[in-house]
C-alpha cells in the first residue's frame, strides 16, 4: 500500500511517503514559514523524486492535532481535498503520537509535548508494548506544573520529547529529578515517515465528517463564547 503523509500541525513540516516495506521519501523543515504555500510544492517534489504519480497513492494520513490551530486546519484540508478527488482513504493520526513514536526503544514512558503558552502543554503519555505504540493516558491540553505532578505519582522513567521540550525542562526535572528523561536533538522533530506507518493500518474514515482535534478552543473563539455568555 503507496501512503502519502502530511504534517503540519506545528513548526516542523512534514511529508512522507511510505509503504508495508520502507519509508520511499521524507521531506522535513523546522522552520516559521508559511506552511500553506509550502506543503503543496513539497508533496509534488517528493513525488516526482520518488518516481510516483497522484494515482499510485492507496491512503492519506495527516496528523490531526493538537498542535497550532492555523497548522493543523491546513494539514487536514489538504488531505481531505486530496483523499476526496483520488477516491482513497483518508486517516488522521494525533500528532503527538508521531512524536511519540521515534523513540521505540525507550523502556519507560514517553511524554510527547508541544506547548501551548502560558505554562500549558499538548501532552499525552504512551509507551512501546511489545514493539507497538501504546496510548497510556489521552492527550490533553494541561498546566505543565499539573502533568509534573502527575507523572510523578508513577515512578517510573518519563521520556520528553518534541522541540518545546526545553521550555518546561526545569519543571519536569525538580519535580521527577533522575526520573525525567530529555531527548536528543535529533529526535525532536515529528517524523512523517512515523505518521504514515502509524496510519497503515486504521481504517478509512468519512471524509465529509473528519475534523481536527483541536482539544481546546482556539484564544479567539474561546473568547467570544465567554462573551456570548455574560451577555446571555
Amino acid at each position: 500500500m503507496k501512503i502519502l503523509a502530511i504534517d503540519t500541525s506545528n513548526d516542523t513540516l512534514g511529508i512522507s511517503l511510505v509503504n508495508e516495506e520502507k519509508v520511499i521519501g521524507e521531506y522535513i523543515t523546522n522552520i516559521k514559514k508559511n506552511h500553506s504555500v509550502r506543503v503543496m510544492p513539497a508533496i509534488e517534489r517528493l513525488m516526482v523524486d520518488c518516481e510516483m504519480k497522484p494515482a499510485d497513492l492507496e491512503k492519506i494520513v495527516v496528523a490531526k492535532g493538537p498542535g497550532s490551530y492555523t497548522g493543523v486546519r491546513i494539514g487536514v484540508t489538504i488531505a481531505k481535498t486530496l483523499a476526496m478527488s483520488l477516491g482513497i482513504p483518508l486517516v488522521g493520526v494525533s500528532s503527538l503520537a508521531v512524536l511519540a513514536a521515534t523513540p521505540r526503544y525507550f523502556n519507560g514512558y514517553i511524554s510527547p509535548l508541544f506547548d501551548a503558552r502560558r505554562g500549558l502543554i499538548y501532552t499525552g503519555l504512551y509507551r512501546f508494548v511489545d514493539g507497538a505504540l501504546e496510548m497510556v493516558k489521552e492527550d490533553r491540553n494541561i498546566l505543565a506544573t499539573e502533568w509534573a505532578e502527575q507523572l510523578h505519582e508513577l515512578e517510573e522513567p518519563v521520556l520528553f520529547i518534541g522541540n518545546d521540550v526545553k521550555i518546561h525542562e526545569s519543571t519536569f526535572q525538580s519535580k521527577l529529578e533522575d526520573r525525567a528523561i530529555f531527548s536528543k536533538i535529533g529526535e525532536h522533530n515529528p517524523r512523517p515517515g512515523e505518521l504514515g506507518l502509524l496510519g497503515m493500518e486504521l481504517p478509512g474514515e468519512d471524509i465529509h465528517t473528519f475534523t481536527p482535534n483541536y482539544i481546546r478552543l482556539v484564544e479567539a473563539e474561546a473568547k467570544w463564547l465567554e462573551k456570548q455568555g455574560r451577555t446571555k
